[in-house]
């Protein structure tokens, strides 16, 4: 069975399923997915998404605002930690830095991936990290606050090996979305072959960035395995190993059933 580690499932198109959450949810558990984690990007959108999964026990989720986000207010400590409170959130974030779709001064982006790490280090729960085209700025702030102390993963990573050991050296995991089965992604495949087997996810990033060969559509959690396919091949193992190994990975990092 596979864990998809990194998903939107408020906001996956429910088009295919006739509008029904829960015929996505069916057709989930039918593609062999039976774990999901739902990362929060904005406080404002999270009371009706931890709703939507409230039925689903084997949907755990977290708390954080997206590195890009600035429609809602900015979250303290004090609000992560509250909200971190709820058993069903496992990790604090998404969070990080995103210098590829922000422009002028970022200060405010370093702060808020500041405040999540305290907050994280508070409530002991893991990081769920996005970085793009700032690799330098998020792992010196991760190594300055701490973040080791708590660990986490570098989600829907699109670096190159050394970033990744990079990561791996601050105790952190990394996880891989459907890029990596892109034709173009040759050195992100070599990231996949090299980290550990031992600290690596997978996830979908849905409904973002499926996988080929459905790219370019709308993505959907069940469509992990293909993801799972992918690197599975690039290491020389067998799909149902990586599945065993990915999720023995996602429940040793966040504990969630």
């Amino acid at each position: 069975m596979f864990t998809d580690s990194h998903c939107h499932l408020d906001r996956v198109d429910l088009t295919p399923y006739q509008g029904d959450f829960a015929r996505l949810m069916t057709a989930t558990r039918e593609a062999g997915v039976d774990r999901i984690l739902c990362a929060c990007i904005d406080l404002v959108a999270y009371p009706a998404m931890r709703a939507l999964v409230e039925p689903y026990s084997w949907v755990a989720v977290s708390v954080g605002v997206h590195p890009n986000e600035t429609g809602g207010p900015e979250p303290s400590v004090a609000d992560l930690v509250a909200l971190a409170a709820d058993p069903r959130v496992v990790g604090i974030g998404e969070t990080g830095l995103d210098y590829f779709r922000s422009e002028g001064d970022l200060e405010w982006q370093r702060e808020r991936l500041r405040t999540h790490i305290a907050a994280a280090r508070t409530c002991a729960k893991p990081l769920i990290i996005h970085m793009r085209d700032a690799r330098e700025d998020c792992i010196r702030i991760l190594r300055e606050e701490g973040a080791d102390a708590v660990g986490g993963v570098l989600h829907c990573f699109t670096e190159d090996w050394e970033t990744a050991r990079r990561g791996l050296d601050l105790g952190l995991y990394v996880s891989f979305s459907g890029i990596v089965t892109f034709k173009t992604a040759v050195a992100l495949r070599e990231a996949a072959r090299q980290v550990p087997l031992d600290r690596l996810l997978i996830e979908t990033d849905a409904p973002y960035l499926a996988p080929v060969p459905h790219r370019g559509k709308s993505n959907q959690p069940r469509f992990v395995p293909l993801v799972a396919a992918c690197i599975a091949a690039e290491r020389g193992m067998a799909v149902e190993d990586l599945a065993r190994a990915t999720s023995e990975n996602y429940l040793r990092l966040f504990g969630a059933a």
